[in-house]
């Protein structure tokens, strides 16, 4: 079991404590997944959510806007080279290189992107650079890393003694197979709506571990990876990201939730549309999280595993994601 995995205790209640002495519920089944939240609320995918949506939390309870909470949020796993699947220590693709791929999105539908970006520790920083600074929404490849190297972020070694490890030993089958709820399927979103009742949303990964050079999944792509409406809300996926990509995933969950839903039952249907385009679902993990303009929150995925983490004035949570097997 990996670090990650180890940093939460659990007790058979459900209550318990981490290192820092503050107080964690985990709910179990989903059971408080569209229960109203008082804003300002942050929700990401995954445990390593939790030290993503304290950082966040910072920001939102002070004030601060949706989007400074969100990319300030995920920076924290970008950073952890214990989080094998995001940023600096991520598992490299099939030639040993680390590409990275991470959007963001605000609450005026204004978006940036960077994919296939080598040796920067935090894509999701450049991404808002793009949007910010670019008359671009996405840059890929050598391109987004000069335009990296321009905005002042340093070049660095994103491939740890472990992950290359891995990758040496990967090499002695080349067997690619995706794991679900493992090792290419943690990439971290994150939406948050602030004390002003605005929304923004990030996404980052290094991707499916062991990937084809060049492969870009759902995580830069804006619709797929990542989606706000500051109208209605907001939602991110996780998963195999060709299957994210080709429901137009984030989108349609947004787009259910127009039409009346609530954010889990939106995530349940769009996780049921994906189902729905493949013959064998065996294999294939995704899952959805989604935060709707009310502060309601849900969550739902394909197979069981998949968690996400929620904060607000309540305190942290831990969810387990509703499954359709």
């Amino acid at each position: 079991m990996s670090s990650r995995r180890n940093f939460i205790k659990l007790s058979a209640l459900g209550a318990t404590f981490l290192g820092g002495g503050f107080h964690l519920e985990r709910v179990f089944g989903g059971s408080l997944s569209t229960a109203a939240a008082t804003k300002p609320i942050v929700i990401s995918t995954w445990d390593h959510g939790i030290p993503a949506n304290e950082a966040a939390w910072k920001i939102l309870s002070k004030n601060g806007n949706a989007l400074d909470a969100v990319e300030a949020g995920v920076r924290v796993p970008e950073s952890d080279p214990n989080v094998r699947t995001v940023g600096y220590g991520g598992y490299p693709d099939r030639e040993g290189k680390v590409t990275l791929d991470a959007c963001i999105m605000d609450k005026d539908s204004n978006c940036g992107a960077v994919a296939f970006l080598q040796h920067i520790k935090h894509p999701i920083s450049v991404a808002r650079k793009v949007m910010e600074e670019t008359p671009h929404v996405m840059l890929v490849g050598q391109g987004a890393y000069d335009f990296a190297i321009s905005k002042g972020f340093k070049k660095e070694n994103l491939l740890t003694p472990e992950s290359e490890k891995d990758w040496k030993n990967w090499l002695k089958e080349s067997k690619y197979k995706p794991v679900i709820n493992i090792e290419n399927h943690d990439t971290i979103g994150m939406l948050a709506l602030d004390a002003n009742g605005d929304l923004a949303g990030a996404c980052t990964t290094s991707g499916a571990a062991y990937k084809m050079h060049g492969r870009v999944g759902d995580s830069p792509i804006i619709g797929a990876g990542l989606f706000v409406d500051n109208e209605v809300g907001a939602a991110t996926a996780t998963g195999l990201g060709e299957a994210v990509v080709r429901m137009v995933g984030s989108h349609l969950v947004v787009e259910l939730m127009r039409q009346g839903n609530s954010p889990e039952n939106a995530c349940r249907l769009a996780v049921e549309r994906i189902i729905a385009k493949h013959k064998d679902v065996k294999d294939l993990q995704v899952g959805f999280i989604a935060l709707n303009k009310r502060g309601e929150y849900g969550g739902y995925c394909i197979h069981k595993g998949f968690n996400y983490a929620i904060h607000d004035a309540a305190g942290k949570k831990l969810i387990d994601g509703k499954s359709k097997f």
